[in-house]
């Protein structure tokens, strides 16, 4: 009696995701992450100055560190990606969309596994520094030494109270206005950065696909 022939039970569970080439090319990415930020912060404070009429100014060095992140973002995406195209392992018996596929995805991962990273980093650092502000400003206050004194019925006495409370709701307007102004560019800037990741995570792919093209016609 002829025996039915079945697929190894390892051959269902195997993956076809190369997590060493992954982990390498997000190693990849984070390191020339590090490397950029680095050369543009030094190119950045080699480009301002304390004095007048000399080094950019304040909104030029803003657009360019921003500028600046977003090219670092991407070309840290497209070499770690690239990176994790070539160190894959070779599929055979493959049909070529379906390893076009893997390869955009290897590259896609590996965009997201650096960039969680990072985030986790850079979300780290944000939490220190908060506390040490948080820190510093539950130090008790001094008590103010010119308060006026609403008590006295001089109109001298009278005329400070109404200017001191002028000034409190000009200040808080300020405040307000200050406060709207960070709000419309915290929110730009979540725009600008999430546009900015998603254009990452099409480079990174786009570069696994052609690193992994490329180990395929020179094994």
């Amino acid at each position: 009696m002829e025996e039915t022939a079945y697929p190894r039970p390892d051959a269902w569970v195997k993956s076809t995701v190369s997590w060493p080439a992954i982990i390498a090319g997000a190693f990849v990415a984070i390191g020339a992450s590090l490397i950029l930020l680095l050369l543009g912060s030094g190119l950045g404070f080699a480009s301002i100055s304390p004095w007048a009429d000399r080094g950019i100014s304040a909104t030029t060095f803003a657009v360019t560190g921003a500028i600046w992140l977003i090219v670092t973002q991407w070309v840290s995406a497209g070499l770690g990606g690239y990176i994790a195209g070539r160190l894959r392992t070779r599929w055979h018996g493959t049909h070529t969309h379906e390893i076009f596929f893997r390869d955009t995805a290897h590259g896609l991962v590996t965009w997201a596994v650096a960039t969680v990273v990072v985030a986790a980093l850079a979300g780290v650092s944000v939490h220190s520094t908060m506390a040490a502000g948080a820190h510093a400003v539950s130090a008790p206050a001094p008590a103010p030494a010119n308060t006026p004194d609403s008590a006295s019925s001089s109109p001298d006495a009278q005329r400070r109270v109404e200017d001191w409370l002028s000034k409190g709701m000009e200040a808080e307007a300020n405040a307000k206005v200050e406060v709207d102004a960070a709000r419309k560019a915290a929110a730009e800037a979540s725009i600008y950065t999430a546009l900015a990741l998603l254009i990452g995570a099409f480079i990174a792919s786009v570069s696994a696909a052609l690193g992994g093209r490329l180990r395929d016609e020179h094994p």
